[in-house]
């Protein structure tokens, strides 16, 4: 009965790539005979796809065809972690050494659907042959063709690895695959990137329980991934790890993948704490810095000659953003670091001598002008931190 399997499996396999290589023969044909000059770089292989093809579905096809027969799956490195490489590094070595893993192909073509004015996002998530899991992590791409999203797996699609050797075979199977189907072996780690208003769980995924079941709540995914592109990286990685963590934290894969988008999420925190805070320091000095320069005004005793106007201004100025920065500082967290102390207490400090510097003025605006020549008495000042 396997056997017989097998067998059914392949003539499918063999019907599927005759319909796509009959739809597509003129599209790839165009794309074999490409210069190598205008394969040097994703912004040249888009450039050559706008100026041979029209529509989106010759366009995606091009993407998919290039990738896939021009990049060699690299074996030696097939379990090497990228997860923190550029997206611009990964390209550069995929197309200098025509050569890379999941990520580059996906990251290529990616790159260059969007640069041919196709909407396509990159997908990370894990996969399932033969009814086994795999142990180690995939990428593959989704994109919007006609208003519909399909999935793309430009890896499995160049080939396939036997004996530790890549042979290079185009595989339509995973070219413009229909998301309930390709279900069955690709799962995102973010169910976002499911495509289906009725995502199923990584539990499911593990049974091959992928039949839609509409007793689960509607998830309303096109109006998710259009509020995905509406906002910043720092709601994304919160709305995708929330994602993540409720579709059940299977496997390792999963849990790294959620490690990974949650210290993301701590360290965009801090690196927003220390530029409010450098925010604060660089305007609590200019604060100190315009009442220094009010001061000196003062020893000068306010030579040469202002209006009352600007007067007040020169110590106004720097009030208000010493009182900014105060107030920053108690918006920015309840942190008893040395460096937030220090700022605080020297904030308060400050305020209190711009304080009595304002009342000074204020005194001496309110007397005549004979009597506020004999008001300067002696020096003051103020160091800037």
């Amino acid at each position: 009965m396997k056997n017989i399997y097998l067998l059914l499996s392949f003539f499918f396999s063999l019907m599927s790539l005759g319909q796509v290589n009959t739809d597509y023969a003129l599209v790839d044909a165009k794309m074999d005979v490409i210069s190598v000059k205008a394969t040097v770089s994703t912004d040249a292989i888009a450039k050559y796809i706008n100026a041979n093809f029209k529509t989106e579905n010759d366009k995606i096809r091009a993407v998919f065809y290039w990738t896939a027969s021009n990049i060699s799956y690299d074996v030696a490195n097939m379990y090497t972690v990228t997860i923190s490489e550029t997206s611009e590094n990964k390209i550069k070595k995929a197309l200098e050494t025509r050569k890379g893993v999941c990520s580059n192909y996906a990251e290529i073509f990616n790159d260059i659907a969007n640069k041919v004015g196709i909407k396509s996002v990159i997908i990370q998530g894990y996969t399932k042959q033969y009814g086994k899991v795999a142990d180690f992590a995939h990428a593959w791409c989704g994109a919007k063709i006609e208003n519909k999203w399909y999935v793309f797996d430009p890896t499995w699609g160049s080939g396939y690895v036997n004996n530790s050797r890549f042979l290079q075979k185009i595989n339509n199977y995973y070219f413009k695959a229909e998301p309930s189907k390709i279900i069955s072996s690709h799962i995102p780690f973010d169910y976002l990137w499911q495509f289906s208003s009725y995502p199923i769980t990584n539990a499911e995924f593990y049974e091959g329980e992928i039949q839609i079941n509409k007793n689960k709540k509607y998830f309303d995914f096109e109006r998710e991934i259009l509020k995905y592109e509406d906002s910043s990286e720092m709601d994304n990685l919160i709305a995708s790890a929330e994602r993540i963590e409720s579709n059940g934290v299977k496997n390792t894969m999963i849990f790294d993948r959620l490690s990974y988008k949650k210290s993301k999420i701590e360290y965009i925190k801090q690196s927003k704490k220390n530029e409010d805070f450098n925010r604060i320091v660089d305007l609590y000095n200019e604060g100190i810095r315009e009442l220094n320069e009010y001061i000196h005004f003062r020893n000068k005793q306010f030579k040469p000659n202002v209006s009352d106007e600007e007067l007040v201004r020169m110590i106004q100025d720097p009030k208000a953003k010493l009182l900014e920065s105060q107030e920053l500082l108690g918006n920015l967290d309840k942190s008893n670091s040395v460096n937030v102390n220090s700022m605080r207490k020297g904030i308060i400090k400050t305020i209190q001598q711009v304080e009595d510097q304002e009342i000074f003025v204020i005194n001496y605006l309110n007397q005549p002008k004979m009597v506020r020549k004999t008001m300067f008495s002696k020096r003051t000042g103020v160091e800037i931190l």
